[in-house]
């Protein structure tokens, strides 16, 4: 069957993407780069007068010239304390370490399997979609386990493979904001905004889950749209135009959870449940030690805010742990520092990344270049007499934009975050709430870009099925969904937001 006239035209503006997406430099070396052009603009900017009113000190902004001898002497000085106390390093390797341990113990993985294994027929594509959501805890898990069961288990229901495939990618990638399980990139994304607000606000504070809310009550939303376009408008177009080989290489059995997995698995489950019980009888009387003096548990100064990571790494290390030594996935101790050890080897190219990333943000604040952009873009906006909705919205569409040439989510927020949260910040909305938008952008076109790196692969699980696969087949596969959880998601921010739900804890549309 002849592949339909649109694929054609999306093939080709894919191409372009994947050209000029090629053409950037490594994310590292891209933030190197920006380095080098802050020092040049603040030695350029520096001699400059400019009247926007630095809202910090209520003086005029002034440029500062970086490469000074004594600006370079204290680079060089602070380099190693740049790095060390940049905020999203610490809390996501913290973090990675708890989920690393439950992740290769067989933890996660048990669960997932258990959760589809048990499934009603009926309900096979929601409860796909939602634990493909709730695999984002588990950082690229979803796209190596919860993608190909997706292609699994559709096959071993009698439906098309590719269409469970598609909805697990959907749910994986395009609702990567959508989670109401706090992960590693609620803190992670909430280190660059606070990092990016502080340019204008040195004293400013956000919690690591201030969009937590949303993306809970996102997660519904997702759910409910990956179901319909599924069922109603991927998989019968897959059995028209895409139909599963004859001969399949190694036909694909849903591999269920033997008796010593299900015994470790439940109870594994059964102690993270117990520590979440035994965390909130520690939280919940008035003079809780977790409480703040005054008794709030959502204030600041309560320790329970402060132990947000903490807790992450212990509800994952502590089943995952008793898990392994369950199931003899660990043998003793040494496998369990192994584990953590894996976590961290995956984490390695975001260490390097975040050493560049330390030093361009922080040369970006010092050299006050960062401020000036944003008095001046907030001034431009205010010019222009936008209404914050369409601001907003504007956000949206221009992360979705730059996720198609930059994959990492990281490395775009702490692109996009210097600017755009203190020129928003200006007009009076909050990092909160930019963040959220960001989020939103970020997830939307994952699914429609070859440039994610994990893009690749799924052409490959497709082709177990349909040999014929190409990246044409999984971009039209997807599209529907970007489009749809774009406008469908873009409009549910505005509506969340005008209806004044919070969007996370101690968070604030207006700054």
């Amino acid at each position: 069957m002849s592949e339909p006239k649109g694929k054609g035209a999306v093939a080709k503006f894919l191409d372009i993407i994947e050209r000029a997406g090629n053409k950037l430099p490594d994310p590292a070396i891209l933030f190197f780069a920006l380095l080098l052009i802050i020092w040049a603009l603040s030695a350029l900017l520096a001699p400059f007068h400019f009247d926007e009113i630095d809202p910090r000190s209520g003086e005029h902004v002034q440029v500062i010239n970086l490469l000074t001898g004594h600006s370079l002497a204290d680079f060089l000085s602070n380099m190693v304390t740049t790095f060390m106390t940049f905020a999203p390093l610490g809390i996501v390797l913290v973090a990675m370490l708890g989920v690393g341990v439950a992740e290769h113990s067989g933890f996660i993985n048990s669960g997932l399997k258990y959760i589809l294994g048990v499934t009603p027929a009926k309900l096979l594509t929601p409860m796909l979609i939602l634990v493909a959501i709730v695999s984002h805890t588990a950082t690229d898990a979803g796209y190596v386990l919860v993608i190909p069961i997706g292609g699994v288990i559709f096959y071993a229901a009698g439906r098309h493979p590719l269409a469970g495939i598609a909805a697990a990618f959907a749910g994986v990638s395009g609702g990567f904001s959508a989670n109401f399980v706090p992960s590693g990139i609620d803190p992670l994304l909430q280190g660059f905004t606070q990092s990016a607000a502080r340019i204008i606000d040195a004293n400013i504070e956000l919690n690591p889950l201030n969009n937590w809310f949303f993306t809970s009550v996102s997660s519904v939303l997702i759910v409910s749209l990956g179901w319909y376009l599924t069922d109603k408008v991927i998989e019968p177009r897959l059995k028209k135009s895409n139909p599963v080989d004859d001969q399949i290489d190694d036909e694909p059995v849903m591999e269920k959870l033997k008796p010593a997995e299900k015994k470790a698995f439940w109870i594994s489950l059964g102690a993270m449940v117990l520590g979440l019980i035994g965390l909130f009888l520690w939280v919940y009387p008035e003079n809780s030690s977790m409480r703040s003096p005054d008794g709030e548990i959502t204030s600041f100064q309560a320790p329970l805010m402060r132990s947000i990571v903490p807790l992450i790494f212990l509800v994952f290390l502590l089943p995952g742990v008793l898990y392994g030594l369950l199931s003899k996935t660990f043998k003793d101790t040494g496998d369990i520092i192994k584990s953590m050890t894996k976590a961290m080897n995956g984490m390695s190219y975001y260490v390097v990344m975040a050493f560049f990333c330390a030093l361009f943000i922080d040369a970006f604040g010092q050299s006050n270049i960062g401020a000036l952009l944003a008095l001046k873009g907030a001034e431009f906006l205010k010019s222009m007499n936008l209404s914050a909705e369409i601001t907003i919205v504007g956000i949206v569409i221009l992360t979705t934009f730059v996720n198609l040439l930059v994959g990492s989510s990281s490395a775009k927020w702490a692109l996009i975050a210097p600017i755009m949260v203190p020129m928003l910040m200006q007009l009076q909305i909050s990092p909160d709430l930019t963040q959220a938008a960001y989020r939103v952008g970020d997830s939307v076109s994952n699914i429609i870009t070859p440039l994610m790196p994990y893009f690749p692969l799924v052409v490959v699980f497709c082709q177990r099925y349909v040999k014929k696969t190409g990246i044409g087949t999984l971009v039209s596969m997807m599209l529907p969904y970007s489009v749809v959880f774009f406008i469908a998601w873009t409009i549910f921010l505005l509506i969340y937001w005008k209806i004044g739900i919070p969007l996370g804890l101690q968070a604030t549309y207006v700054y």
